[in-house]
């Protein structure tokens, strides 16, 4: 296998793995929380009916008191003494401090209707709770004497509502995708290696069949013109120094100057070749120009300019 493909496999492995640790944490961590159940039902106000004459009974009259009345279910449904005959009918239900920070009531706009959620560890005691609290209310006989709530439904829904599987999918599969490709992006910006652009370069000479390994230098590096020559004195070849963009060409013939002025060889055997690229992630035209040099040859650096 190629080093490309073996840096590829390795990205991917890294990817992966991370991805399928964190998604993994997530789901636990939504497995290690609590199990709640939500009991709701709903409660509806009405007019009394064949009540005594000697008490009024107009239109006008209930529908200021259901006004004025309703709001105040909310708090009403947490009073100590609601609660108190709530969980007294409920065994096993938690304690009225408890239940009153699991009580709610939402009120339905122009229906004279109030929904009633009450949050437990089990199925049965949020069942139980949502209609003791509600039958509380009903007693209270908030609305007398023109009027009187009940319940739309006798039997209260249950459902689950914590840990929610569907959500805690979703946000692991979310965060499992995110983690993943953070994990691969910071591997690949930290593996061994050096830039990206001398990656890039060493995935280009391997693209071409080039096995050993091939200095990267950096054209913006003071040093640069001393550490070619030490490496074409190396070699014991003349250096060609070649370009692969145009307007490299004039930065191209400095350098095969300057390296050939330090560089002096009795008896030359090929060509020591420096190929002069532009920096970037792109480097085709290097492994097109590593493919076809002449056998005699020998690219002895690259610099990225």
């Amino acid at each position: 296998m190629s080093r490309l493909g073996r840096d590829t496999v390795r990205l991917l492995a890294v990817g992966v793995t991370v991805a399928v640790l964190v998604g993994a944490a997530v789901l636990l961590a939504a497995g290690l929380r609590d199990t709640t159940y939500e009991g709701r039902i709903a409660l509806l106000a009405g007019p009394v009916t064949g009540q005594d004459p000697a008490v009024p009974t107009g239109g006008a009259q209930y529908g200021e008191v259901v006004s004025l009345t309703l709001p105040a279910l909310a708090q009403f449904a947490r009073s100590p003494s609601v609660l108190q005959a709530a969980t007294a009918k409920v065994p096993g239900s938690p304690t009225p401090d408890e239940v009153a920070k699991a009580v709610s009531v939402e009120l339905v706009p122009a229906s004279g209707m109030a929904r009633l959620s009450v949050h437990a560890p089990a199925e049965a005691t949020a069942a139980g709770l949502a209609s003791a609290v509600a039958t509380a209310m009903i007693d209270a006989d908030l609305l007398a004497p023109v009027g009187r709530l009940r319940l739309l439904d006798e039997r209260p829904e249950v459902a689950l509502v914590q840990p929610d599987w569907l959500l805690a999918t979703g946000l692991a599969l979310a965060a499992a995708a995110a983690a993943g490709l953070a994990a691969a992006m910071a591997y690949r910006a930290l593996r061994p290696g050096g830039s990206a652009g001398e990656r890039a370069v060493r995935d280009a000479l391997a693209a071409a069949g080039l096995r050993r390994p091939v200095p990267v230098l950096h054209d913006d590096d003071p040093t640069v013109t001393e550490r070619l020559g030490l490496l074409v004195e190396a070699a014991e070849r003349p250096v060609r120094v070649l370009p692969l963009s145009a307007d490299l060409a004039v930065r191209a013939k400095e350098l095969g100057s300057e390296c050939g002025e330090l560089a002096d060889h009795e008896t030359p055997a090929g060509t020591a070749v420096v190929v002069l690229t532009p920096a970037g992630r792109e480097q085709e035209a290097l492994t097109a120009a590593a493919g076809v040099l002449p056998g005699d040859s020998i690219l002895v650096a690259v610099v990225l300019a």
